[in-house]
């Protein structure tokens, strides 16, 4: 806990506690978007990028996630893996929402208009799935507060009542463990905790799911034969890769290098590292007579304490302010001294 993880790969200026709303990127990663660019301003990189690149970083999320790669599906962002799943739902489902839960999870299914959404209070999300529920749609960390649904609950309510489970991970993968695997289909954008460049998003999907889900945005990319671009495609991938967006390069280039260094250093060491700093955090704002959103999320979140956001960033300390809360995330390039150093400006 004292020292960060990750070695020499992280040179951050300030004091970040920042990551639930971007990561900062590894050297290594920096270093391949770099190339790439150098090799495209040349004229020496056929194409716009690798597909092996693409693939790596299938494989590198699929890691993390705990499933076969065939079962995952790059993208661009969250809200468009959502949307893909939202269009696949038969009008008038119900579709269970957490109350404030992030608005990429919940605005593709209200656009469409003749679905049927039910909000709930996070603590009441498992009870709250009933027969006739088509979808139970959450994310596993909330943005706002850094509350952590119960998942186990959940997932037994939802099997329960035969509906289906969509969870965003994006504020929880790459810090929390993740069995994508438990769920219908899961969605995580990249540029968080996974510590990728924006732009690249992953999502997955059962095999009885993919039987119900219409690539409705499938190009070239979501071929099986990939050496025939013109016409349409005679037959798309027998995998997730159907559902693949084309990638952008850029971002996929950095993906796989991201999620190379978290496989090395392990979601399970990540976790302890930094659950560790953020139960200090917590600690010391009660000690200052702010009693922090309670729990054992890597986010912590201090109802009302929003508005000292602008004094700690001219102290060079990056937090978010959301919700009203004063809101900051700790991940593997974190230390006790940046603990310390927030507590000191907030004391």
């Amino acid at each position: 806990m004292e020292t960060p993880l990750g070695g020499g790969e992280f040179a951050p200026t300030q004091t970040y506690l920042d990551t639930s709303r971007c990561g900062l990127l590894p050297r290594r990663t920096v270093a391949a978007v770099t190339a790439l660019a150098d090799g495209l301003a040349a004229g020496t990189v056929g194409g716009s990028g690798s597909f092996e690149a693409v693939d790596g970083a299938r494989r590198g999320f699929a890691r993390v996630a705990g499933v076969d790669p065939d079962r995952v599906a790059v993208g661009s962002s969250v809200a468009v893996h959502v949307g893909l799943v939202a269009s696949s739902l038969p009008a008038g489902a119900e579709v269970l929402f957490v109350e404030g839960d992030f608005g990429s999870v919940i605005t593709p299914f209200a656009a469409r208009g003749d679905l049927k959404a039910r909000f709930v209070p996070l603590e009441d999300l498992a009870d709250a799935v009933r027969p006739g529920t088509a979808l139970v749609a959450f994310s596993s960390v909330q943005s706002a507060d850094g509350r952590v649904a119960d998942l186990a609950a959940v997932r037994e309510a939802a099997a329960a009542h035969g509906a289906r489970t969509l969870l965003d991970a994006t504020q929880s993968a790459g810090w929390l463990p993740l069995d994508a695997g438990a769920y219908d289909y899961t969605v995580t954008g990249g540029f968080k905790f996974l510590m990728c460049p924006r732009g690249a998003s992953f999502l997955t999907v059962t095999e009885e799911a993919q039987e119900s889900l219409v690539p409705i945005h499938a190009g070239w990319f979501a071929a099986a034969d990939l050496d025939d671009p013109y016409g349409p495609a005679v037959r798309l991938a027998d995998t997730a890769r159907r559902f693949d967006e084309p990638p952008a390069f850029l971002s996929y280039h950095g993906a796989e290098q991201s999620l190379a260094l978290l496989g090395e250093i392990g979601i399970d060491a990540v976790h302890a590292h930094a659950t560790a700093l953020a139960a200090r955090f917590r600690e010391g704002l009660a000690g200052l007579g702010h009693p922090p959103v309670p729990g054992t999320s890597a986010v912590v979140a201090v109802p009302g304490l929003g508005e000292r956001r602008p004094e700690l960033a001219r102290a060079g300390v990056a937090v978010s302010a959301r919700a009203g809360n004063l809101r900051a995330a700790f991940h593997l390039y974190n230390s006790a001294a940046d603990v310390d150093r927030a507590l000191d400006v907030l004391s």
